[in-house]
């Protein structure tokens, strides 16, 4: 399949953001919207989009927020409650920009836990599903701990250098993003109840293997969620699944995009 590609700068949130798209106009076909995680970039995504373009054949767009990759700087230190912000004032503008008709919102960790605020915060008919990798709703301390050494490998070890290569400003990504999840009065943070407002369809995967997260983050979804909700665990599996398992992950989103535009088709009336 031969895929349209484009990028450039969008502005959102008074800043300028990073974008690539793949695949149909936004304007014109479903697009799923990618959205990375709390260290993560376009770049970073790496051929994941393009191979998702592929397998599914729908459009793809992803962009780095603010503080992150080539993007506009974002302001220091970051609002504990910078993922809700993220959601309900930036996301929209976004969406806006590239004039999307229907999307599935594709999340990774910090964009997972985004698009499910945004779906649960935000009456918008456009968002027809939810693809959640390993997202997070609450703390768990096995999480805070490997933050905890995320910013030591930052400070003593080779994470900065590695860094670099994605990020304008590698110190204000790490500390916007570190900071936030180890100041003291983050411990407490909790946005499960985002998801009681869920009323679209919703897949969750996660690695079993996950230093960040265990299941009961997919469970709180499953359990809380009143629309369909679709789970997929993956053996050997750590915090990245697109990148860890992306046969196993492509193949499930394809199958689940397939079921959204078959729902979403018109009935043809019989005479």
């Amino acid at each position: 399949m031969t895929l349209w590609t484009d990028s450039g700068v969008v502005e959102a949130g008074g800043v300028p953001l990073e974008y690539a798209c793949y695949g149909p106009d936004p304007s014109e076909a479903l697009t799923l919207v990618l959205l990375h995680e709390g260290l993560g970039c376009v770049a970073l995504w790496r051929d994941f989009p393009q191979r998702l373009a592929e397998a599914t054949g729908l459009g793809v767009l992803v962009y780095s927020r603010a503080g992150y990759g080539q993007s506009g700087p974002a302001e220091l230190p970051r609002p504990l409650d910078y993922m809700t912000r993220e959601a309900v004032d930036v996301l929209p503008q976004v969406l806006a920009a590239f004039d999307v008709q229907k999307a599935v919102l594709v999340g990774h960790s910090d964009g997972g836990t985004i698009a499910a605020i945004y779906a649960g915060s935000v009456s918008d008919t456009r968002i027809r599903g939810l693809v959640l990798m390993a997202p997070h709703f609450f703390t768990e301390p096995m999480g805070l701990a490997e933050i905890e050494r995320a910013r030591l490998d930052f400070e003593t070890g080779d994470l900065k250098r590695k860094m670099a290569k994605y990020h304008r400003d590698p110190e204000a990504t790490f500390r916007g993003w570190n900071d936030a999840w180890l100041h003291p009065d983050f411990a407490g943070w909790n946005v499960a109840d985002v998801i009681d407002y869920l009323r679209i369809p919703t897949l969750v995967i996660q690695g079993r293997d996950d230093p960040y997260g265990t299941m009961a983050q997919i469970d709180e979804v499953e359990d809380r969620s009143y629309a369909p909700v679709d789970r997929l665990e993956l053996e050997g599996c750590g915090h990245a699944p697109f990148a860890e398992k992306p046969d196993q992950v492509l193949a499930a989103i394809s199958e689940f995009t397939t079921r959204l535009i078959r729902i979403d088709a018109p009935e043809i009336a019989v005479a």
